[in-house]
């Protein structure tokens, strides 16, 4: 692991690798997840899920012995339908019941729920409830959807496309005219997220503070406050939400979801507390979905490879709801929007729809769109490199945006702030060695396997706010996070942030950041998270903004309260206040010295050593900050890997795997490269295993884990990460977010690797996963169109240098 380009190491601030603080509980099973909550007389809930995919629901029977302890739609007085707005002029509205009104749009669905002393009563009585339903066709995919309007998943729509983005820049005038053409269809499948903790919420109604306690497992709790307060129509003042640890999220537990709402009004009707906790087979019989795309593209070219203009049609399977505050107007969106990636051209235009089918609703998952349009967009770039007869590298290098050109505007007027993209490609060119590579290949495997290495370069658009989200019309928008401090009267650090935790390290680097401002021992900061009664408000955790937006908010209070510092401990060391500085956690004149606990004494214990003009806000500050620019700060790498491809029996082992990444000034390298490998792993799951299987009935076909398929420890590679650091000119110490890089490189750079190894057979793939009866498939399909073998002209032996 090369970390020389990585950040000053210093006593715990800035670019140290600080052991994560969160880590000793955990590590010792002393973690608290809403599971492990005992609060006495606790209901705990079950939902009856829908068994069809469509249909009208004509009864619900409940068992007379337990009729009260069952609760129908019907019977949720108070409780509104779940309705995300948003302004873009094609978008439909989907309204979701918390329990299934009318008819059930996808199997698994909540149709009731019960509740009882434990879940296995609660279950029991579940399955005394009689539900009947009058089958509908099902509507199982996006042709479907597309081609048969008089079926509609929301019968008040005139169709099925919940929405659509059309974007055209100066496409005509740069394609007109370009001598190489190059067309791919690319699929990605539907991919559950499988935290390792599904689901999970408990309420409560306290009657000293007269409010909604709720406990969930969430990544935004301020925004599920907004969201339950609006549609239990109460005051967001009656309830505060409490996020403990959480056992995993990505993107997933960023919205609300149906079943916060329904035991948030069951614990408001009641005033008693009720859990309910999902289990695995839930998840992923109707948890939700993701990454299902389906891209046409063209791509317009010059002889040498250089991209001029690209056209694009992608197709976004929605499922039946789109989620509250935004999930199926974002996808598009950022789909439409990071399509051209970090290359350099100039035409381009591109059709995005969102369509409603059958299955779970669309929810955020790690990368959000961008893992599926770096695979469309690599994947052609090595297309055009193998029709010109070059290096897919090379293609690549002279396509990206140089540095010079920093900061950029690109074709779809994303504003990329500074970086060095072709550094990182040539950096990873070296690491992976592909000089060694084509000589491996041209000697050829004695096992007969098939050798091929791949790249994929791409951007990662961090801590983008208010004008971006506002653009998409979503009916909650950031602003400026808020991050408070205060010091302890013996020294310590308390620092709140509205941002929450899911396994980032934040308790650790939220206290790095206070670390370098102030020197106090990052043992001697607490973070405190997750609880909107405790914290300054924030959206949350999601689109990798947590440590640019709250840690730029960390630093803001904390050089505000510097002054405050400084006077009172000039006034304890009989010194003139321009003449101390703080330094090492004390306020330093020449060489007498006076610690910051010594100065939080004197304010909390022995005011009378004040000085007369001390600032009475005291030693406690709440600070807001924005990026100097609301669009984002640009994170990017470079992914490559060397693969063995077994063509007899569609293996596919990956033998080398190198990042390099960069993310700015990296607070804590060690978290930037558990990021990047639990990203990089999951970006493997969506290469080489996972996906969502469903029927022609829409009846999902992958509800174990014997059947949806997740890589381990020995599916995955040793990766490799180099980092690189360009600052940002936008944020505080030029840091960038890196919480879902590591999620969008992989299938790119696999599919390529994997298609170099064999393309001597005429075979390509383009669909994920990359299973072995996929790619059998296409070895077969090649042989038997009798594609002749195709030789790449002039693949050179030794890569060029640069």
């Amino acid at each position: 692991m090369d970390s020389t380009h990585g950040a000053t190491q210093t006593d715990g601030g800035i670019g140290a690798r600080v052991q994560r603080k969160e880590d000793e509980r955990h590590l010792h099973g002393l973690g608290r997840f809403v599971a492990d909550l005992v609060i006495p007389g606790t209901q705990e809930v079950a939902f009856l899920r829908s068994p069809l995919a469509h249909a009208r629901i004509a009864a619900i029977h409940k068992p007379d012995a337990c009729a009260g302890q069952v609760i129908v739609r019907d019977d949720m007085a108070g409780a509104l339908d779940i309705e995300p707005e948003c302004t873009l002029p094609s978008y439909k509205s989907s309204a979701q019941p918390p329990l299934a009104s009318g008819k059930v749009r996808f199997a698994g669905e909540p149709v009731a729920m019960a509740f009882a002393a434990s879940r296995a009563e609660a279950e029991d009585i579940i399955e005394t409830i009689g539900l009947d339903l009058d089958e509908l066709p099902p509507i199982p995919n996006a042709d479907v959807a597309r081609g048969n309007t008089d079926v509609r998943v929301h019968d008040h729509w005139s169709d099925n496309l919940f929405l659509s983005i059309d974007i055209d820049k100066d496409f005509e005038q740069h394609a007109a005219n370009a001598p190489v053409v190059i067309r791919r269809t690319v699929d990605l499948a539907r991919q559950c997220m499988v935290p390792m903790e599904g689901k999970a919420v408990l309420a409560y109604w306290d009657h000293q503070f007269h409010q909604l306690i709720v406990y969930s497992a969430t990544q935004v709790p301020h925004l599920i406050r907004t969201g339950l307060a609006t549609y239990l129509g109460i005051d967001q003042g009656m309830i505060r939400v409490i996020s403990p640890d959480v056992g995993g999220a990505f993107g997933y537990k960023c919205v609300l979801q149906q079943e916060e709402l329904c035991i948030a009004w069951l614990a408001l009707r009641y005033k008693k507390p009720f859990r309910y906790v999902e289990d695995r087979r839930e998840h992923l019989i109707a948890g939700a979905n993701s990454r299902q795309h389906h891209y046409e593209l063209t791509a317009y070219a010059d002889r040498t490879g250089r991209l001029l203009a690209l056209d694009a049609h992608i197709t976004i399977d929605g499922g039946a709801y789109s989620a509250w505050p935004f999930t199926t107007a974002l996808e598009p969106g950022q789909a439409a929007g990071n399509l051209p990636g970090p290359y350099d051209f100039r035409g381009y235009r591109c059709r995005t729809e969102c369509v409603a089918t059958n299955k779970p609703g669309f929810l955020p998952y790690r990368g959000v769109a961008r893992t599926g349009v770096c695979f469309a967009i690599e994947l052609v770039m090595d297309a055009i490199a193998r029709e010109v007869g070059r290096e897919p590298w090379e293609v690549r290098y002279e396509n990206l945006v140089p540095a010079s050109a920093m900061p950029y505007k690109n074709v779809a007027n994303k504003h990329y702030d500074s970086g060095d993209y072709q550094a990182s490609l040539k950096r990873a060119v070296e690491m992976i060695n592909v000089a060694a590579v084509r000589a491996r290949q041209q000697k050829g495997e004695a096992s007969g396997k098939l050798i091929g290495v791949g790249f994929a370069t791409f951007t990662e658009q961090s801590a983008h706010g208010t004008s971006v989200f506002a653009a998409w019309g979503l009916p909650v928008v950031p602003g400026h996070d808020q991050a408070t401090v205060r010091l302890t009267p013996d020294g310590g650090l308390e620092v709140r942030v509205g941002v929450h935790s899911h396994g980032q390290g934040m308790e650790t680097t939220m206290a790095q950041i206070a670390n370098e401002i102030l020197g106090i021992p990052v043992a001697r900061i607490r973070v405190v998270h997750g609880d909107t009664g405790a914290t300054p408000y924030s959206t949350g955790t999601y689109a990798s903004r947590s440590i640019v937006m709250s840690g730029g908010a960390v630093s803001k209070a904390c050089k505000m309260l510097l002054p405050r510092l400084r006077c009172i401990g000039a006034h304890l060391l009989r010194q003139p206040e321009d003449s101390v500085r703080l330094e090492g956690g004390a306020v330093v004149a020449g060489a007498e010295r006076v610690t910051i606990a010594k100065i939080a004494n004197a304010w909390y214990v022995n005011p009378q050593l004040l000085p007369a003009n001390v600032d009475t806000n005291g030693l406690e500050v709440t600070a807001g900050y924005k990026p100097g620019v609301d669009t984002g700060a640009f994170s990017y790498a470079t992914h490559a890997c060397v693969v063995a491809v077994d063509p007899e029996i569609g293996k596919v082992d990956i033998l080398d795997y190198v990042i390099v990444e960069d993310c700015g000034r990296m607070v804590n390298p060690m978290v930037v490269e558990g990021q990047a490998y639990g990203g990089a792993a999951q970006g493997i799951g969506t290469a080489l295993y996972e996906e969502v299987l469903y029927d022609d009935n829409a009846q999902p076909l992958t509800s174990t884990l014997a059947d949806y398929i997740l890589p381990g420890p020995t599916e995955l590679p040793m990766f490799r990460i180099e980092h690189m650091e360009t600052l940002s000119p936008h944020t505080e110490f030029g840091i960038k977010g890196v919480g879902e890089g590591g999620a969008i490189g992989p299938p790119a750079a696999i599919f390529n690797a994997v298609n170099d190894a064999i393309r001597s057979l005429g075979a390509e793939v383009t669909e994920t996963p990359l299973t072995p009866h996929r790619l059998l498939a296409a070895l077969a399909n090649a042989q038997a169109e009798a594609i002749a073998p195709v030789t790449p002209a002039a693949i050179p032996e030794q890569a060029e240098a640069l």
